[in-house]
């Protein structure tokens, strides 16, 4: 009798296919006659029948390179254009990132893969003007510097930051950025999504989220057109001592004509928090009130992006709410679940739909997702963990795909068209339960 033995911490789904290896380096079954006959099983198949959405990119986990934040920008002839970028021991991270970059003629339904950007790690692509830029770090090491890339061509060719004067900005000091947004307030860009490393060391304490904004005709490409905020600090004592640190950020402007930023924050509590803070009109003074800006938030320990969608007059997400039935000790750790949230003012939030589920919570997600407003319909960009016919992803958070979707009439949703019996529960978190 042929027997696997379980690993400490491995799952089941680990143990069926190391008995599957097993099996075939075994030769066959063994039986009460003197010969077995040798089984052989046959190689796995790519399979994404299942897989929602436009599958954009794909990278088995056999690889160990998985796909992380997706952006996406509709260009001025309307092609949709589309980054994400690698990580995980078989990427290069550590040393230089890569990011993969897509372009789409037909509003999505088909992708074609341009030439990669490297170094680029966690970046942002946004318009400005007549040319399109990416905003990110070099790497994921602690050593990391931010850059600005312009293209002239839409994603064909970048420029190559190599100091201060041409897109490498701060060169001196260590800094991380996450996939975010940008907004025009002031007659200024501002971009949030981004911190450095000066903190006390440690996962969350290092992190010093920050804003940095440029004048509208300044070159984006120097460092001097750009004014860095001070600093948000990690404090322990937050949340009655609950608060582990910011992670993320993203930024929109306030009702009150203000860059207000969004922050994703890490607290074990099932009811999930994000941070809002208000930048000063210079861009010199970033600040909040610990305690009233600490806000219910569904979904807000995992990344969110917010924008201003001006047809509602809302702000909009679309995050990793957990419902009841899934609620655990980790609720970072829960993303199978995206829900479209709004706020008329992003401190009071309602859960107005959930758009993609899966029941499975180990093993798939639907994260880190990026949105645009096209007519009635709402486009996104998801961070994808999912079945693939070769095992599927190594895990929720080391996702094997980046998919495409479209909410046709997004803003006619309504908690009644929650896949999955989800109705009732949306309305229970909406009702205070």
């Amino acid at each position: 009798m042929l027997k696997v033995a379980l690993r400490k911490g491995e799952s089941m789904k680990w143990t069926r296919r190391r008995f599957l290896q097993a099996s075939a380096m075994a030769g066959g079954w063994a039986s009460g006659e003197k010969s077995a006959r040798a089984f052989h099983f046959p190689p796995p198949q790519e399979d994404f029948s299942q897989v929602p959405g436009i599958v954009v990119s794909h990278s088995p986990a056999s690889t160990r390179i998985y796909l992380s934040s997706p952006s996406m920008v509709i260009l001025p002839d309307g092609k949709y254009l589309a980054t994400c970028d690698e990580f995980g021991p078989g990427s290069s991270e550590h040393t230089s990132g890569t990011t993969r970059v897509f372009i789409s003629a037909d509003r999505g339904k088909t992708w074609k893969r341009l030439n990669n950007v490297q170094p680029a790690f966690w970046s942002t692509l946004f318009i400005h003007g007549k040319a399109l830029y990416l905003i990110g770090t070099t790497h994921s090491g602690d050593d990391s510097r931010i850059f600005i890339r312009r293209s002239s061509d839409w994603g064909q060719t970048w420029t190559n930051p190599s100091g201060p004067e041409d897109g490498l900005l701060r060169p001196g000091v260590p800094v991380e950025t996450n996939a975010g947004n940008i907004t025009i307030c002031k007659g200024r860009l501002w971009f949030a999504s981004v911190f450095d490393i000066l903190g006390p060391r440690g996962w969350g304490t290092s992190f010093r989220f920050f804003v940095m904004s440029a004048p509208l005709k300044a070159d984006l490409l120097k460092d001097p057109s750009w004014t860095y905020s001070t600093p948000i600090v990690s404090n322990p004592s937050f949340l009655h001592g609950g608060f582990h640190g910011l992670v993320e950020g993203t930024i929109a402007t306030g009702p009150a004509g203000l860059p207000v930023t969004m922050y994703r924050v890490s607290d074990d509590d099932p009811q999930e928090k994000a941070l809002v803070a208000i930048t000063c009109p210079e861009g010199t003074v970033l600040g909040f009130d610990p305690l009233k800006d600490f806000v219910n938030f569904p979904g807000g320990a995992k990344k969110f992006i917010v924008r201003y969608d001006p047809a509602t007059r809302l702000y909009l997400s679309l995050t990793n709410w957990v419902p009841k039935r899934h609620i655990g000790p980790k609720p970072d750790r829960i993303r199978n679940t995206l829900a479209l949230i709004s706020s008329p003012d992003l401190y009071h939030w309602t859960i107005r739909a959930v758009v993609l589920h899966h029941p499975e919570v180990k093993f798939h997600a639907f994260q880190y997702v990026d949105f645009r407003f096209d007519g009635n319909d709402l486009i996104a960009l998801s961070r994808t963990a999912y079945d693939d016919g070769l095992g599927g992803a190594n895990s929720f958070h080391n996702a094997n795909f980046i998919t495409f979707h479209r909410f046709e009439n997004f803003r006619a949703l309504t908690p009644r068209n929650a896949p999955d019996g989800l109705a009732g529960e949306i309305e229970q978190w909406n009702n205070g339960g």
